[in-house]
């Protein structure tokens, strides 16, 4: 079996430093020489490396475009990648990677290889084991769990159990007769929270000169109906930018028409984001906007493509 590892940096490859943990080219293929399985694991480095920080939806696209060009010369594919915007890129792949055959295990480590008693060397093993033995779709390993790729979230800043990830009957993947990858293009999306009192003109702004909008609403999905949000709202509906309504609560998901209070969000053309976590969802657009069909866009809008919600 012939597996193939993306190298794209994060805490897994890091060694200490005056200054803290700092990447240093070699430590996971040091690692991977060191296991009998490493041995049908090749090894592709990301140049240059990505800090998860500050990953972009143009990294997300560099490495969509590296598992498509060797997607059918290995039985699986391994991404390693920093645990602050793992969630983001897993979400990415998902939607970036229709038809996919192979499975694309996401994993990290909340301590470098290179430390004693570290979490990489266990995720990385593990990872080896679910490319060989995985659905296709696009997967995160973490802490002895494989877990769905779009509905997965950082939930914890420090254990080693760091990921969760509500359970779906939907793989992690958009079923295709072939491989086919969907640029991903530069978007403007905000990511704006309700808030009792929250300054309303951000919101405005937003509405009048983004791409789309992320409205991370109150349970399960309300919003302050005042005059300033509804102006806001308007805005955005007057020049038919996408806003997806989810919930902040990180369980449960929003179910608009609920409650009277969110009757402002129907009123606009929110979208129900339902059960979507706030990383799927800023994927979500950042997939459908780099279409140029508005009627494609909306149709991809409207439905549940990887098991990012439930239906």
């Amino acid at each position: 079996m012939a597996l193939l590892l993306i190298h794209t940096g994060g805490t897994i490859g890091m060694v200490a430093s005056d200054a803290g943990f700092v990447p240093q080219q070699g430590v996971v293929e040091a690692f991977l020489a060191t296991l009998p399985e490493g041995r049908e694991v090749e090894t592709l480095r990301l140049d240059p490396l990505i800090d998860s920080a500050n990953a972009t939806p143009a990294d997300w696209d560099r490495i969509a475009e590296t598992i498509a060009a060797h997607h059918d010369r290995y039985d699986g594919v391994i991404v390693t990648h920093g645990t602050d915007t793992l969630a983001y890129t897993a979400g990415a792949l998902c939607f970036a990677l229709e038809g996919l055959a192979k499975p694309v295990i996401v994993t990290g480590s909340m301590l470098p290889l290179s430390v004693e008693g570290n979490d990489g060397a266990r995720n990385l093993r593990d990872a080896i084991t679910a490319a060989g033995q995985a659905e296709p779709g696009v997967w995160v390993q973490f802490a002895g769990r494989v877990l769905h790729g779009a509905r997965v979230r950082k939930s914890h800043s420090r254990a080693f159990d760091a990921f969760a990830a509500d359970p779906s009957d939907i793989p992690p993947s958009q079923p295709g007769p072939r491989l086919t990858r969907h640029p991903i293009r530069p978007a403007r999306i905000a990511v704006l929270a309700v808030a009792p009192g929250a300054e309303e003109s951000l919101l405005e702004h937003a509405a009048k000169t983004c791409d789309g909008l992320v409205l991370r609403c109150y349970g399960s999905g309300t919003a302050p109906d005042t005059p300033g949000v509804r102006a806001a709202l308007a805005t955005a509906q007057e020049r038919a930018i996408p806003v997806i309504a989810v919930s902040q609560c990180p369980e449960g998901g929003i179910a608009l028409g609920t409650y009277a209070a969110g009757a402002i969000l129907r009123d606009h053309g929110v979208i129900d984001g339902r059960d979507m976590t706030p990383e799927a969802a800023y994927t979500k657009l950042a997939h459908v906007l780099s279409r140029d069909d508005p009627q494609e866009r909306a149709a991809r809008l409207s439905r549940a493509l990887c098991g990012e919600y439930t239906p």
